[in-house]
């Protein structure tokens, strides 16, 4: 991700199409409909638990250590997993909003990746340090901190470590809370040239940049922890049993978001071809490719699709899973789409038949469902070598977690930039 596309323009329309292919949609009516998403998923949290039972899971999910796996409606319960989401998504689009920054692909993937990460290792407590860090850093540019929010809340990726340091590596909780929110700030700080850096590294082929990134700073500071013999160990505490309900009500909201976008796209797929033709390379904003109609329809169709790949491997959802879903769904905005994604999903799915790992495990889940963070390889250079990508991808992703000892909440973004780095030339190579 260049530092381009953080620069954005308030109250302008999306896209303005000469041939009249795409609807356009007005920034007001972007930031109502994003508003209300993450309205629906905070209240949606009482449908599962009460106002005393999501209070008491609040409080367990703030003082999580949060590293990877750390499924929040298994540490607290369901509907405070959901509270946490929608609230981080509330925080997110007041603060796009504030600094006056358009609605655009890259926004909405940031906000709903929040969303989702909000369910396992996102909480009110570990990512303002982070956010503070990306904000010194755009003082002392003297640029605008809009330029930076898109870094800022990917950024976030990094909360565990605050987490971790705070709570779960020994520490008094006064000195838990110094070090890990200075070491939030160090590593928001240095997080803005490092993104720009590192998108040469897989040349926009990893959608998940910041995830490369945060895997490289969780890496460094992981081995400085070690050598203090200060250490992190991945866990794995996940929901399991709830299918049913949650399915329901996954399949009502991404149901929601197309019936909504067909509305908005004056009730056509108009736009959603040029979407599908999009290789999905960032950067790919599909609010300015297909208008913001298109796009909905396109998050909908990928939640669904996702969400029905999770139950049709025999998986199970809960906060880690829907967490990847609402990812996706959310680089449906910005790079994804039905076309790209089934190549990797299909990669790895046949990697879990000949590696050790199996599909509805939550690891190779978690590596279908992130793994996607390569899709433009599919999109760009066809459904076999998406396929390609997705097998590697899986072996990949679960030997990279021990570098940053599972403080990096986009592993899989950190394994995908290695893959893209390796395959690309490879493939091209070929290909010549």
């Amino acid at each position: 991700m260049g530092k381009s596309i953080f620069m954005t323009n308030q109250g302008k329309l999306d896209y303005k199409d000469v041939n009249g292919a795409i609807v356009v949609t007005k920034e007001k009516v972007k930031f109502i409909v994003v508003f209300i998403y993450a309205t629906l998923v905070l209240l949606s949290s009482f449908v599962f638990n009460n106002s005393h039972e999501i209070i008491s899971g609040m409080n367990k999910i703030l003082q999580a250590p949060s590293i990877l796996v750390t499924d929040y409606m298994a540490i607290g319960n369901i509907g405070s997993a959901l509270f946490n989401s929608g609230l981080l998504m509330l925080i997110s689009v007041f603060i796009v909003w504030k600094n006056k920054v358009e609605m655009n692909g890259p926004i909405m993937a940031s906000i709903f990746t929040i969303g989702g990460f909000a369910l396992f290792g996102k909480n009110l407590y570990n990512i303002w340090s982070i956010i503070l860090g990306v904000y010194l850093y755009s003082i002392i540019q003297k640029e605008s901190f809009s330029k930076y929010i898109v870094v800022a809340f990917f950024g976030t990726a990094l909360g565990p470590m605050i987490s971790q340091i705070t709570f779960g590596l020994g520490f008094s909780l006064v000195q838990g809370m110094i070090i890990g929110n200075v070491v939030g700030i160090i590593t928001g700080f240095i997080l803005p040239p490092l993104a720009s850096h590192f998108s040469q590294f897989h040349k926009g082929f990893n959608l998940y940049n910041l995830g490369f990134t945060a895997g490289v700073v969780g890496t460094v500071f992981m081995a400085i922890f070690r050598s203090f013999d200060l250490q992190s160990q991945g866990v794995l505490i996940v929901l399991e049993g709830y299918n049913l309900i949650l399915g329901i009500y996954l399949a009502t909201l991404f149901t929601s978001m197309i019936i909504l976008g067909f509305i908005f796209n004056n009730k056509s797929f108009k736009g959603y071809k040029n979407i599908l033709q999009s290789s999905g390379r960032a950067v790919a904003d599909y609010v300015k490719i297909g208008g913001f109609g298109s796009t909905l329809i396109n998050m909908g169709l990928l939640g669904l699709l996702t969400s029905a790949y999770i139950i049709m491997v025999k998986g199970e959802l809960n906060g880690p899973t829907i967490g990847g879903v609402f990812t996706v769904v959310g680089f449906g905005a910005f790079g994804k789409h039905i076309k790209n994604i089934l190549p990797i999903l299909l990669g790895v799915y046949i990697a879990t038949l000949l590696q050790i790992w199996d599909a509805n495990s939550t690891g190779a889940l978690l590596a279908a469902l992130f793994g996607t963070t390569l899709a433009p390889i599919a999109g760009e250079y066809g459904w076999k070598n998406g396929m390609v990508a997705g097998f590697v991808h899986m072996a990949m992703v679960m030997n990279v977690g021990y570098l940053h000892g599972g403080m990096n909440l986009y592993n899989n973004g950190f394994s995908g930039g290695l893959v893209a780095a390796t395959l690309v030339p490879i493939i091209d190579a070929f290909r010549k």
